[in-house]
């Protein structure tokens, strides 16, 4: 990856997400990154790589641009994107665990996790425990200094929007001989860098907020450390589940309007947010905006702002929730989050029903919404039209 130059190091985030990685074409000027649609490139001679290039699965140039300009979002040393998100986890975990080791998971997670540690990785040798996020001293007694390998952290989480404490975890994982993966999907770079907070590894759905417009499934990791990257490289090449070129492509795409998007998602969440307390069908709103949220204080701390994110609970119970889900005109039901459309979900019969009858199951009174960037007012009448 490039060295930034001092007036790069100075940018904010909008400008970097605008231009890392993303020079104009040296021999077109293009302004936008070409699609290298290609699968191979001639060498001059053997061993003869123009600008390192032999193999799409090894390197490719949109892909590095993408991530060259992840890197510089989350503050890393290197990035790397995957065919999607979970495909991303899996090269984590097996490029930094081996049979035997320990992986600590949060109590509260994205069900496709839980099903890879508990249902792949398990197998492979590795033994799986889940401790609550939002209590360090949890996580402490959990951990077994030695064999702990990696702890693994969703903040905000899915589909509770739990807390955890980035510094805090990172200290402890630390201590024991263990690595922090902070799977930091539903915040986005933009409203939260675990790596500046100590984490080790950063893991994004880049399907969600990245990518920002439903038309593409990736994933990435963004690492702090030289070493971990090298390690991380040869797995991204040896597995080889590595973004295409126009997936890398759309991704890139996404991220010049994060910043704005990000800013439109949150305020729109607040404002639903404030409908749902009010309304008396929902007994309870899980949004780490509130400040009776368990975990408000420490967001407010570690985020730029609370997120698009919101989950709530009906009093009249699951087959409420489920019409309910159905009822919605503008949220449209279906799974996955993040993009510039609403979406709402019953997280109990989609996203976690492959967690059903585990410690990671959800209450089937849940309801999960991706609050994206239409009108607000129209989204609490949709919302308020469907609770009715």
């Amino acid at each position: 990856m490039a060295t930034p130059t001092p007036s790069e190091a100075s940018w904010a985030f909008a400008t970097v997400a605008l231009h890392a990685g993303q020079e104009p074409d040296a021999t077109t000027g293009a302004v936008v990154p070409p699609i290298y649609q290609v699968s191979t490139f001639k060498q001059d001679g053997v061993g003869g790589l123009r600008g390192g290039y032999e193999y799409a699965r090894s390197a490719n140039p949109t892909r590095t641009a993408l991530q060259e300009c992840l890197a510089a979002l989350d503050g890393g040393v290197a990035a790397f994107a995957f065919a999607s998100g979970l495909a991303a986890e899996d090269t984590v975990i097996r490029a930094l665990c081996r049979p035997g080791d320990h992986l600590l998971l949060p109590d509260d997670a994205y069900g496709g996790t839980v099903r890879l540690a508990h249902q792949v990785a398990a197998r492979w040798g590795l033994e799986v425990d889940a401790a609550p996020v939002g209590d360090p001293s949890a996580v402490a007694a959990a951990l077994r200094p030695g064999q702990t390998r990696l702890v693994w952290l969703e903040t905000p989480s899915n589909p509770f929007l739990r807390i955890g404490d980035i510094a805090a975890l990172a200290d402890l994982a630390h201590r024991a001989g263990a690595l922090l993966v902070v799977d930091s999907t539903f915040a986005s770079p933009y409203l939260q860098r675990p790596l500046a907070l100590g984490a080790d590894v950063v893991v994004h759905s880049t399907t969600k907020y990245l990518g920002g417009h439903s038309d593409v499934v990736g994933g990435a990791v963004v690492v702090a450390d030289e070493e971990l990257a090298a390690r991380l490289a040869f797995h991204h090449n040896a597995m080889g589940a590595v973004a295409g070129p126009f997936d890398s492509w759309l991704v890139l795409r996404g991220v010049k309007t994060l910043a704005v998007r990000m800013d439109r998602h949150c305020a729109n969440a607040r404002r639903v947010v404030d409908a749902l307390l009010a309304h008396p069908a929902v007994s309870r709103v899980h949004y780490p905006g509130l400040p009776d949220h368990p975990g408000h204080a420490v967001a407010a701390a570690q985020m730029r702002d609370f997120g698009g994110m919101v989950s709530f609970q009906l009093a009249a119970g699951e087959d409420h929730a489920v019409a309910m889900v159905g009822a919605t005109r503008l949220f449209t039901l279906a799974e996955s989050l993040g993009g510039v459309e609403s979406l709402i979900e019953h997280p109990a019969r989609m996203t976690h029903a492959s967690v059903a009858g585990t410690a990671h199951a959800v209450p089937g009174d849940l309801v999960r919404l991706s609050v994206g960037l239409e009108d607000a007012e129209d989204l609490v009448a949709d919302l308020e039209a469907a609770l009715g």
